[in-house]
């Protein structure tokens, strides 16, 4: 933990689950109800017995967490990766910090991984496997958009939602990603191998994120690749930036979506 703050680097952390899905024939997600959200935050402190990190922010709106809710997490150093287990304690304001923050419990101890891989092993949290198409005419998804934002708004409203077809833009080939974690201004996705050619050809993408049977209406955004690397089995870690170009609108109805998941994977009644 010491490295990683003199390094100015950031700890992956996301509220952890009371249960497991018991049958494997069960979409995890689906069975859990919500999927799970893993937010890369900034390390701004270090103590003897907790640690204070930046408050997960999607595109300008802070995600508070209670305090006492209990967490998972992450650190990466280079090629190695440990997790561990630990608790919200409350809210600060430090002077100079860009933002509000969050104190955490030290935790104990942290385990290595057996091997780099996003998921956080042995913690019982489902990441979402996101949709991805090249987007061909980005002009083209302003209906999409507008029909997204009218099926979330009727289904806050608890009204019917809208059974028609997903409105498409213009799109290429369909692939699977699967979300690792969300920072201020986006997402950042794993891509594997056999898909990851359409990286080197496009960088303009049609996003759609479902966050399981709790949100039925999915997340749709234009995301734009801002930077990649390889890792050592050949995935690709892509850093994406949500991009409302041609409809501003359509980002308040996101961040509202991951905001609601975040209430309800603590437990919290949505308004």
């Amino acid at each position: 933990m010491q490295q990683v703050f003199e390094r100015g680097g950031t700890l992956e952390i996301s509220v952890a689950r009371a249960e497991t899905p018991e049958s494997s024939k069960i979409d995890p997600i689906e069975a859990a109800g919500s999927a799970d959200l893993v937010w890369r935050l900034k390390i701004v402190s270090l103590e003897e017995e907790s640690i204070l990190v930046e408050m997960p922010v999607a595109l300008g709106k802070t995600m508070r967490i209670e305090d006492g809710v209990s967490l998972v997490g992450a650190i990466t150093i280079g090629q190695n990766r440990w997790k561990f287990k630990s608790r919200k304690v409350c809210d600060e304001r430090p002077t100079g910090s860009r933002g509000p923050c969050m104190r955490l419990e030290l935790p104990d101890h942290v385990e290595r991984c057996l091997r780099r891989f996003v998921r956080f092993e042995a913690t019982d949290l489902q990441l979402p496997s996101v949709g991805m198409w090249p987007l061909l005419d980005p002009r083209t998804t302003v209906a999409a958009e507008t029909a997204n934002d009218t099926a979330f708004l009727a289904f806050v409203a608890s009204k019917p939602i809208p059974d028609a077809p997903l409105v498409m833009p213009s799109v290429g080939p369909k692939f699977q990603a699967t979300l690792v974690n969300v920072g201020g201004g986006g997402v950042g996705l794993r891509v594997e191998s056999e898909d990851s050619a359409v990286l080197g050809r496009h960088r303009i993408f049609w996003l759609e994120i479902p966050l399981g049977r709790d949100h039925p209406v999915p997340i749709v955004a234009t995301g734009k690749v801002v930077h990649t690397h390889l890792d050592s089995s050949q995935r690709t870690y892509i850093g994406v930036s949500f991009d409302f170009t041609f409809r501003l609108a359509h980002q308040e109805v996101v961040v509202e979506q991951i905001h609601r998941a975040m209430r309800q994977v603590q437990g919290q009644k949505n308004s």
